[in-house]
């Protein structure tokens, strides 16, 4: 027997089922530390590999040069890795069943996809607090303050939550957890490299630097590098950032619960 819809489940019952789903998920990372390891991992991974090799090279010499300008855009691919995961996680749950037995459930459908959302958040956290504990140990200078820090690490996981969506949409979309890694490779490779996160776009050629200007990532980038340094222009890229996020979930959080609701396999 199928659940209520939307439209029939209050707010303040949608609150609890939410609630209820966020302690479900958050207990499965408890029992399955395993699956923290990507957000405790890859900020450490990445940050010694792309300083300790490709740092001297970019600065000339200069790595500590580097860590301040790597760290902060740093913060903005983190976000896309952790979305990517999830989508994985969720083509998984359906071809496991778990899926289909909360639609069976009287709880909203969006319910199940936003107690997600959170938890996926929770992690880009943590993620962004792993990177930036290692980012000071290698050096890395705040020369703002913990306020401007604090709204590049919340502006950080505001846009990776934004992606959350798509990739729990790419998810439920794709046939296999193989079939959504590959296509989110093909989605995060041209974001993360041909942005600002690793180097700055004058360093690029006419073609590719147009592209970067356009990249939600450089943006985010850059407004995380002025928040953390206080040079260079802070309301544009963060106003930019912002628009993006919020574009992406009006736009693509209706077609996640609508496929949620509808998929059959």
């Amino acid at each position: 027997m199928r659940g209520k819809s939307d439209g029939r489940i209050g707010p303040r019952a949608n609150l609890r089922h939410i609630g209820a789903l966020v302690r479900r998920n958050a207990m499965q990372i408890r029992y399955e530390p395993f699956a923290m390891f990507d957000a405790l991992a890859m900020p450490i991974v990445f940050a010694l590999l792309f300083t300790y090799v490709f740092g001297g090279a970019m600065t000339g010499g200069n790595r500590s040069e580097y860590v301040n300008y790597f760290i902060p855009g740093l913060m903005a691919m983190g976000g896309l890795n952790i979305a990517m995961s999830i989508g994985i996680g969720v083509n998984d749950d359906f071809s496991k069943g778990v899926m289909d037995r909360f639609r069976t459930m009287p709880i909203a459908r969006s319910s199940v996809l936003i107690a997600k959302l959170i938890v996926e958040s929770g992690r880009m956290l943590v993620s962004t607090l792993i990177l930036l504990i290692m980012g000071f140990t290698m050096g890395f200078e705040l020369e703002t303050g913990p306020v401007e820090l604090l709204a590049a690490v919340a502006l950080s996981v505001l846009f990776g939550s934004s992606l959350t969506w798509i990739f729990m949409l790419l998810g439920m979309s794709m046939p296999t957890p193989q079939a959504v890694s590959g296509m989110g490779f093909l989605v995060m490779m041209p974001l993360q490299f041909g942005s600002s996160i690793f180097a700055p776009t004058a360093t690029m050629p006419d073609w590719l630097r147009a592209f970067t200007e356009y990249n939600p990532l450089s943006r985010l980038a850059d407004a995380a590098r002025a928040l953390t340094s206080g040079h260079g222009a802070v309301a544009e890229p963060v106003m930019v950032t912002l628009g993006w996020a919020v574009a992406l979930t009006v736009v693509v959080a209706p077609l996640a619960v609508r496929r949620f609701r509808n998929k059959t396999s």
